[in-house]
């Protein structure tokens, strides 16, 4: 009989100005950890750039967005951002967008996605928000019926930029 490790359930909690640091290196691993395979180094390089503590830092101080950091044993296992719109189309007044939502492989099958994914909803509608929108690879079949399970539906693709390569994304709503 082999032992599978049993994972810790985590606990979510709105990120601190003190995240940044953790959040910014969280994002760099996650994302490079899914898709860094797709991407040259110059082009992957390129679009790290935006995961600074800084970056990280203004938002999180910007009550316009949400961000939230799950934890398991005292370690951060996935994240979340909520904010504007920045989709390259005009959504209602009243929509905001599940920016990024990226969990550790490690925590892969936990559940942990789905918390996140509803803690982002939950926080939408507290907000007053009548649509959720999002976008995902094309290529990530495994996400796009995740958030379809979940009641997004698809609105149409728009051209998502790692460097200088050009990547088709679909964006997708949830109506609130």
């Amino acid at each position: 009989m082999t032992d599978t490790p049993t994972l810790r359930p985590a606990t979510l909690r709105p990120a601190t100005l003190h995240d940044a640091p953790v959040i910014a290196a969280l994002a760099r691993q996650t994302f490079t950890d899914t898709f860094g395979h797709l991407y040259s180094p110059d082009n992957l390089a390129a679009f790290l750039t935006i995961h600074t503590p800084e970056n990280w830092a203004a938002e999180i101080a910007d009550p316009r967005f949400a961000v939230t950091l799950a934890e398991a044993d005292g370690e951060p296992v996935a994240y979340m951002k909520l904010g504007p719109p920045s989709l390259p189309f005009t959504p209602p007044s009243d929509a905001i967008e599940l920016r990024q939502i990226y969990v550790v492989a490690s925590q892969h099958g936990s559940g942990l996605a789905r918390t996140m994914l509803d803690h982002a909803i939950a926080e939408a509608r507290r907000r007053g928000c009548g649509a959720l929108y999002l976008s995902v690879f094309t290529d990530n079949p495994r996400a796009r019926r995740f958030y379809a399970r979940h009641g997004f539906v698809e609105v149409g693709p728009y051209a998502f930029m790692v460097g200088d390569q050009a990547d088709e994304d679909i964006v997708m709503r949830l109506d609130l």
